[in-house]
């Protein structure tokens, strides 16, 4: 496997660092520079249109995501944790764009940086929602070995935010999430950088590819849809994330967005 320092650009791998150095990688997050990363300009008025904070002056719908950045970093550092699974009880809650606003704001942190990566095999959003046009995605790392570096993207001007994004949806994203390819890949994202977060898109609980990648996330965030996630269907994606830690849940599509 390539190597994912070279992909991610130039800073020192602060979980092999001595305390000082460590400090220094904190400050080098400021100014982090993609050597073979692709980096993109995004339309602000597009990211506006699709509700991705990116677009947005200081607000309300800004600071609920800050809320629950803070609220879900409290969680996963108190455990040492740094992979997080957004997912849903069924198809359209919005999951996707919980991920990619959670991801971004956690990326707009100082001292923080993210990955956010489309692990929704069949049908990948994250690049739609961004206005992004990737030549290959997430899926052709998997299949045909093409170098992390060629597939990341950064969009630009956000340096600690960089995207895995998905591009041709598969039929066998099964096998592939089950995959000891996928495992591994998980284990040196997990590995590689102390300061830095990976956020999976994962399809909704009703479908194999989500369970199955669960056993290689430390948590998971819930997205739920007001007034049309049942009650019912809320407590069996409860049950189905038995084993899984759940860090927060959203309630999607609400007047004023909450988080918890």
């Amino acid at each position: 496997m390539e190597s994912i320092s070279r992909a991610f650009g130039h800073h020192q791998d602060s979980a092999l660092a001595s305390p000082q150095t460590a400090k220094a990688d904190l400050v080098s997050l400021e100014n982090i520079q993609y050597t073979q990363t692709r980096t993109v300009a995004l339309s602000r008025e597009f990211l506006r249109r699709q509700r991705v904070i990116a677009g947005y002056n200081p607000c309300a719908f800004v600071d609920a995501y800050k809320i629950l950045r803070t609220r879900v970093l409290h969680k996963m550092r108190e455990h040492g944790w740094n992979t997080l699974a957004i997912t849903s009880p069924s198809a359209g809650c919005g999951k996707s764009l919980t991920a990619i606003n959670l991801a971004l704001s956690i990326a707009l942190e100082v001292h923080q940086s993210a990955l956010l990566a489309d692990a929704n095999l069949r049908d990948p959003a994250v690049h739609r929602y961004l206005g992004i046009d990737p030549t290959v995605g997430f899926a052709d790392h998997l299949i045909d070995n093409v170098p992390l570096s060629k597939i990341l993207i950064n969009p630009k001007g956000i340096s600690r935010f960089v995207v895995l994004p998905g591009k041709r949806p598969v039929f066998n994203s099964s096998e592939l999430i089950a995959s000891p390819k996928m495992a591994h890949l998980v284990q040196e994202l997990k590995h590689r950088y102390a300061s830095r977060f990976i956020i999976f898109d994962l399809p909704h609980l009703g479908t194999a590819d989500a369970l199955s990648f669960m056993t290689h996330v430390d948590a998971a965030v819930l997205v739920v849809e007001e007034g049309k996630t049942t009650q019912q269907e809320l407590s069996r994606a409860i049950a189905v994330l038995e084993g899984t830690p759940l860090v927060g849940l959203v309630l999607n599509k609400a007047e004023n967005d909450a988080v918890g």
